[in-house]
């Protein structure tokens, strides 16, 4: 959950699925199974260690995809449009070995196959007859996801007993909460936490706690699968991301190890007034479940997750927004994620751009350069004096999406006009488009860096992530589509000369919006990350993500995704 850094370009492949970061699985809190071990003190004590086994875990991945492509194909490994006759043919071509392998890979499913069987040690006839009669709900997950982002078999228990969505829905759905709550419901104190660890809320004012909260996401949060780069969360850009106007300080929740008092992990919530097609849902916007590493598969995840709920549930906030880079019940869109390269030869260097077959370095410092200057007439910097009118013209771009945030100029002043932190930092840009005393265009972008892990010439790249756009092309009568993508490419091409001015090295967007329009014409690469949005407690028909089923760029039916989360 931001979401975003980097995916590497490659050919539309989908089973490798990334969150954020560089399109390589990535390790993040929601990948750990919920039904692990609880931690312990002496957890706490190898959490401040902070040990990992890089190469067990590399073995792990590669023996996890090549059974998931056994059973899914490269075609359809994030489970989205999977049937229960789909998943029956896929055991049933599995050979014994794989069935075995299968099973060796998800301990919870070994656990579950093994008392339905009533045998410690089943062949693989008799786990393939177990799992035969096993929903695909209570699968999907291990199918989707593969490495460091792969979840248990038995980690949709913790999901199944959720207000969410089920897979095999199917039909046009009536749209509105599962559940109804009131706070009388809720519970007034946290659930315990096993012995050695605490509850606490962190003050994001105060410059030691905001300093230990980037320490742990810095360290801990979002990283590729060959460990090559990680989130580089600055104190500016969490405060942005966490404390916009309605923010409160009970939404940021952290677990102490209570001898070492390391913040050990996190979560996060923000308000946000949500248009769903024609309703609003006020709803909590998660982000940020960071877990150390030596506590992940320790069952925090669940309880971080029901943690922030009941903060929220006593707000009387019933609804959540989140994404997630694996498949969870259930998917409202999965967007793709692409990238463009604006510092081709810093990226080769630092591992993230490969060099394609039968080319040169120089032949791709040429293929992704930029002019100097901008050529749309009339584009400056936003100012505050624009925000009424960057703000009337957002909302009506924005009419055309069916999930779109409802700003107040109070929260359209946060989010979008450019401001220089304390630190001399600067989190977002936006540029309008002025003619006659009219703004007739905006766009923007937002930073967060990642760290280059191991890099004797490199320790960061600069990221630039596509945020919003809108242009009065875009809602004309009736819809000239060909009109608008002309003028999208003319502003996102400058959108990235602008970019590469200000030194990032690459250019985020996902799938959304028209982003479809412009992507592969101003060279976005397709990456191999896909970023799937959620709503807890919501039941919503599926909406476009602006890919087709082959995961290629869709201009006929664009996205209804009009949503970003930084």
């Amino acid at each position: 959950m931001p979401p975003p850094s980097e995916s590497k370009p490659v050919d539309p492949v989908v089973e490798e699925t990334d969150a954020k970061l560089k399109g390589k699985q990535v390790a993040t809190a929601e990948s750990e199974s919920e039904d692990d071990d609880e931690p312990t003190a002496a957890d706490a004590a190898g959490a401040d260690a902070g040990q990992t086994d890089q190469k067990k875990k590399k073995k792990k991945k590669s023996k996890r995809a090549k059974v998931k492509e056994a059973l899914t194909g490269k075609s359809s490994a994030s489970g989205v449009g999977s049937s229960e006759a789909d998943l029956q043919k896929a055991i049933s071509s599995l050979t014994p070995e794989q069935i075995q392998e299968f099973i060796a890979l998800n301990p919870a499913l070994a656990r579950e196959v093994a008392e339905a069987s009533g045998s410690a040690n089943p062949s693989a006839d008799e786990a393939a007859n177990q799992l035969r009669k096993m929903k695909l709900q209570d699968i999907m997950t291990g199918l989707a996801a593969s490495g460091k982002n792969a979840k248990d078999m038995g980690s949709y228990k913790f999901w199944q007993t959720q207000p969410v969505p089920r897979f095999g829905e199917e039909g046009q759905l009536e749209e509105g909460p599962l559940r109804a709550q009131t706070v009388a419901d809720v519970p007034k104190e946290p659930a315990p936490l096993v012995d050695g660890f605490e509850w606490v809320t962190m003050d994001l004012t105060n410059d030691d706690e905001i300093k230990e909260v980037y320490e742990l996401l810095n360290g801990h949060y979002v990283e590729d699968d060959e460990a090559m780069f990680r989130f580089n969360y600055s104190p500016s850009i969490l405060r942005w991301s966490m404390m916009p106007p309605g923010w409160k300080k009970e939404y940021h929740v952290g677990v102490r190890a209570i001898q070492s008092r390391k913040l050990v992990a996190f979560i996060s919530a923000i308000p946000v007034n949500l248009r769903v097609r024609n309703k609003h849902v006020i709803c909590s916007e998660v982000n940020f479940l960071s877990i150390h590493k030596k506590l992940r598969g320790k069952r925090l995840t669940p309880v971080l997750i029901k943690e922030i709920t009941r903060r929220s549930n006593l707000n009387e906030i019933w609804q959540g927004l989140y994404t997630a880079g694996i498949v969870l019940p259930k998917p409202v869109s999965t967007c793709r994620y692409y990238h463009r390269a604006l510092n081709w030869q810093k990226l080769y260097e630092v591992g993230f751009s490969p060099l394609p077959p039968n080319s040169k370095p120089q032949y791709q410092v040429r293929k992704y350069a930029l002019p100097k200057s901008t050529a749309t007439k009339g584009l400056r910097a936003m100012v505050e004096k624009d925000l009424d009118a960057v703000m009337d013209l957002y909302k009506r771009y924005t009419a055309r999406y069916d999930m779109v945030p409802d700003y107040s100029r109070e929260e359209a002043y946060h989010w979008f006009v450019p401001k220089i932190e304390p630190s001399g930092e600067q989190v977002v840009w936006t540029y309008v488009v002025e003619e006659n005393g009219k703004i007739t265009d905006f766009f923007s972008f937002f930073s967060i860096e990642s760290s280059v892990i191991g890099n004797a010439k490199h320790n960061v790249i600069k990221v630039a992530y596509m945020f919003y756009y809108g242009s009065e092309v875009g809602i004309r009568e009736p819809s000239d589509k060909p009109a608008l993508k002309l003028r999208l490419n003319e502003l996102i091409h400058d959108a990235l000369i602008l970019a590469k001015r200000f030194k990032f090295d690459v250019f985020n967007a996902l799938s959304l919006m028209d982003n479809a329009l412009f992507l592969e014409q101003q060279k976005f690469g397709g990456g191999d990350g896909q970023l799937h949005y959620y709503l807890f407690n919501y039941r919503l028909n599926p909406i476009s993500g602006g890919v087709d089923r082959k995961n290629q760029l869709d201009e006929v039916n664009l996205s209804g995704i009009g949503t970003v989360m930084p």
